[in-house]
């Protein structure tokens, strides 16, 4: 599908990045920026709702470079 940019409030550890896959996990300005591909709309879903079963706000999803 593409490359993602999700925007969570807070910074969360970089130890959860076992839960968050692929993705990669910066803390920048008091926020926690995850960047990384998924492959479908059902992954991102799955992504998402891992964010919300963590009780962590969900600022922003942004797709950066679909997938060709």
């Amino acid at each position: 599908m593409g490359q993602f940019k999700i925007i969570i409030k807070g910074c969360i550890d970089k130890e959860w990045e076992e839960w968050f896959g692929e993705m990669e996990i910066n803390c920048h300005k008091g926020n926690t920026i995850l960047t990384g591909d998924l492959p479908d709309q059902s992954a991102l879903h799955g992504l998402l709702n891992q964010i919300r079963d963590l009780n962590l706000q969900l600022i922003s999803v942004n797709l950066i470079e679909q997938s060709k």
